[in-house]
């Protein structure tokens, strides 16, 4: 498995290369895409990691693991490669972005957002075709916990967007007193009416930056 990450965030996790975990870890996935289709493609993996550095990231959107779905996933959670039908969960996404900020947005690659300093995070990285979760539980949490931690610890006055009780698991690793903390229901369409819609994390990621002196980001 090839590392494809940014200097800044390899020199932040550099000690997870080298414990006992991550050796496991690689030869898993490398055995599992050997032996069939997984998502997203190898060199996605760590896109989230390229796209967004360490020292830019200004707010976190945490997913769980990749959509599984061929050619849906390409290593931002949440996103989908444009010309792709979105899925229901960023349907729902995009709708909150209408009724929050009243603004449209049909453009299903969330790069720009990534670009903006959003670091679109999956728990795990990486999935076999059709097979949910199927990745869970091999090492990736260990790795994404610690990005979490690094950066509630190295950064201040970041937002974190955690979206369902899996997303919210991880606010144990976050320091609340430094950082903007968003929860809410999934925006699935089995949770999204419980309370995703209406809460407003969007124009209220953007209202914490600006106190903080920092540049909005533009959603749409």
């Amino acid at each position: 498995m090839t590392v494809r990450i940014e200097a800044s965030w390899k020199k932040q996790l550099q000690s997870e290369f080298e414990k006992p975990y991550w050796e496991k870890l690689t030869a898993f996935v490398k055995s599992e895409y050997a032996a069939g289709l997984c998502c997203p493609q190898g060199k996605n993996i760590f896109r989230a990691f390229e796209l967004t550095p360490f020292n830019d990231v200004k707010a976190v959107i945490l997913g769980q693991d990749p959509y599984h779905t061929p050619g849906a996933a390409m290593g931002l959670c949440f996103s989908v490669p444009d010309g792709n039908r979105p899925q229901p969960s960023l349907q729902n996404i995009f709708q909150e972005i209408g009724n929050d900020l009243g603004v449209t947005r049909s453009k299903t690659d969330l790069s720009d957002w990534a670009g903006q300093g959003v670091f679109l995070l999956n728990s795990v990285l990486t999935v076999r075709a059709r097979e949910a979760g199927s990745h869970a539980g091999k090492g990736w949490e260990t790795f994404t916990d610690s990005a979490i931690k690094r950066l509630s610890e190295q950064r201040d006055n970041l937002v974190f967007i955690l979206w369902g009780s899996y997303a919210m698991s991880k606010k144990a690793f976050i320091d609340s007193a430094k950082h903007f903390v968003i929860t809410s229901p999934h925006p699935s369409p089995f949770s999204a009416h419980k309370g995703f819609f209406g809460s407003k994390p969007f124009s209220r990621t953007n209202g914490y930056l600006v106190s903080k002196e920092k540049t909005p980001i533009d959603w749409a």
